[in-house]
């Protein structure tokens, strides 16, 4: 059985910021979010990847959210 690690501010940050990254996504598809809304809710997910890893999942979560930041700013940026 694999052990569920300890929650940690951070580790909930980038919990959150890894959940919200398909939310921005599929809003600014179907138009239901505003750019300057979508815009803000990015720089949250920027600001959750400002961090030093302190384990293999923290950095596993920071490379995905990393990943999906680099999406939400190509799009932000069409």
């Amino acid at each position: 059985m694999s052990k569920t690690p300890v929650p940690t501010p951070q580790l909930n940050r980038l919990r959150a910021a890894s959940a919200l990254i398909p939310i921005i996504q599929s809003g600014l598809a179907n138009a239901k979010l505003s750019r300057d809304r979508a815009a803000q809710m990015t720089q949250f997910v920027e600001w959750t990847t400002h961090c030093t890893p302190e384990d293999a999942t923290e950095q596993a979560l920071v490379d995905e959210v990393t990943a999906g930041l680099h999406r939400l700013q190509a799009t932000l940026a069409s």
